[in-house]
């Protein structure tokens, strides 16, 4: 008999192609520090300097069903170990090591956007303008001329009434202090929204964003990054 030979056959086989990542309307990303760049015209500009992370979309929430548009985020990279089991089983769809969620809201939630995505740092352009939220740090019982800015009394001596805040109390009538009257108490610690920031400049390949000027909170905090309609 013959020997009858066969011709390999080329695999049909088509590799898998990346998923698209997703582009949101906003971004989470954790506060590095300041620095200093030079923009075209030569002009020094003082920036901060944001760090994004391995955010990925764990939940879509359509007004049909939750009764408003987000997309809920989560930052992955801890151990499973360390994360709760509720999060373990609320963002099983998405991977594995989530341990902060957050929401992005919207008028409408964005089309194509499925769970287990990861969000684009191409969501957020050089030039756009952005508002900027976050947790100012937070300074434990202050008195009430560095809580508020008070001017104090007289500095010399013999006044006794250096920093002190003054009269709180009225007359018979009402008979107690008003409410939000200003005194020593909890300082900072607060979440601060600051509108109209520029975003100086993008790098993906390193996860940073730059945006011109301060941004509240210490290192390490939580910045939320939400475009804004010019």
């Amino acid at each position: 008999m013959s020997e009858t030979q066969v011709e390999p056959q080329e695999s049909n086989e088509q590799s898998t192609s990346t998923a698209v990542d997703a582009k949101l309307e906003g971004l989470y990303a954790h506060k590095v520090g300041m620095s200093s760049v030079y923009n075209e015209e030569g002009q020094f500009v003082p920036v901060t300097v944001l760090k994004v992370g391995e955010w990925k979309v764990t939940q879509v929430k359509t007004t049909e069903k939750d009764g408003y548009s987000a997309v809920q985020v989560g930052l992955f990279g801890r151990r499973e170990d360390k994360v709760s089991s509720a999060i373990k089983g609320h963002t099983k769809n998405a991977g594995k090591g989530a341990h902060v969620l957050r929401e992005i809201r919207g008028e409408k939630t964005p089309e194509g956007v499925t769970v287990g995505q990861a969000v684009s740092l191409e969501s957020l352009q050089k030039g756009d303008v952005v508002r900027l939220t976050a947790k100012s740090k937070g300074r434990g019982f202050s008195g009430a001329m560095r809580r508020w800015n008070f001017a104090g009394g007289p500095a010399s001596h013999g006044s006794k009434f250096h920093r002190r805040p003054g009269s709180a109390g009225t007359r018979t009538w009402p008979g107690f202090v008003l409410p939000g009257k200003r005194g020593p108490g909890h300082y900072g610690d607060e979440t601060i929204t600051i509108r109209n920031v520029k975003v100086v400049d993008v790098n993906p390949q390193e996860g940073l964003i730059l945006v011109k000027g301060p941004v509240p909170g210490a290192r390490n905090g939580l910045v939320k990054i939400i475009k804004q309609l010019v």
